[in-house]
């Protein structure tokens, strides 16, 4: 298979333009800052992100299936290619499930580790929630995460296709569920018992810190079930729930020189 580039950025840019329109024809909750000025700084961290990967990192998840595929690498590769080679399609599926699993992990990782938490905070510090936060993570965070990936991928021997994906889910249910759109009620629970809808991670981003600590899967919603992490509703309502942190809530905490530097800009608060 032929770089993916492409094809991700296609997927990306589609799904962006539909939440955007999904926000303003439907918006779930009314902003409390200027959206244009959210959107500049979180979309830039995108390519700030996008290019500190491609400065550090030799290859990307991508790659290393190629070389896991080539040299007959992982867990899918054992023995002999059997899993790839007798049921290729099955062999996807699971990667993409367990590579679902895997970021549930992640994710839940980056909030108990206190270093990983410095990072991740970032993300959670924005004062409204929106597509656009799907977007927000600290570079470093995202090299670290990528490294993670390409572990995961070597560990598995995942076919390519598998990665690409998974990639493209990721991306896409990063913008949905963090999407300030409206869905029917009846309808989101039906769709929560195996999407994560976007009220169910809006409860991720409460002020509350044990909402803040919950609900931490990214596209399918079991994992928050098993692991005993799901919160369904946030304690304050959707309407009235307060966005983000305890820290970090002046407007100017908005402006991308603020946002690479909050992670060493230490504060002694329940947030740490």
């Amino acid at each position: 298979m032929e770089d993916p580039t492409t094809i991700r950025l296609s997927v990306f840019g589609i799904v962006l333009l539909l939440c955007l329109a999904w926000e303003l024809q439907a918006p779930r909750r009314p902003l409390t800052q200027g959206k244009s000025y959210r959107w500049l700084n979180n979309l830039s961290l995108v390519a700030i992100g996008a290019l500190t990967v491609n400065v550090i990192l030799p290859l990307a998840a991508f790659q290393a299936a190629l070389i896991a595929q080539t040299h007959q690498w992982g867990l899918f590769n054992w023995p002999d290619g059997a899993l790839n080679q007798a049921v290729p399609w099955v062999a996807v599926i699971i990667a993409v499930i367990v590579f679902d699993c895997a970021i549930y992990w992640q994710h839940r990782g980056f909030h108990r580790i206190s270093w990983l938490w410095r990072l991740h905070r970032m993300h959670h510090a924005d004062l409204d929630i929106d597509a656009s936060t799907g977007l927000r993570f600290h570079p470093l965070e995202i090299v670290l995460s990528m490294l993670y990936k390409i572990a995961l991928v070597f560990a598995l021997g995942a076919p390519p296709i598998s990665v690409v994906i998974f990639e493209v889910l990721l991306n896409a249910c990063a913008l949905f569920n963090h999407s300030n759109g409206y869905l029917d009620s009846a309808f989101d629970r039906k769709l929560r018992r195996f999407l994560v809808t976007p009220d169910m991670h809006r409860v991720h981003h409460s002020m509350h810190l044990n909402e803040t600590h919950s609900n931490f899967g990214f596209c399918l919603s079991i994992w928050d079930r098993i692991f005993q992490s799901y919160c369904p509703t946030p304690k304050d309502g959707h309407d009235s729930m307060t966005i983000g942190l305890a820290t970090f809530r002046d407007p100017q905490e908005l402006r991308i020189d603020k946002l690479l530097t909050q992670p060493f800009r230490h504060s002694r608060t329940q947030d740490d």
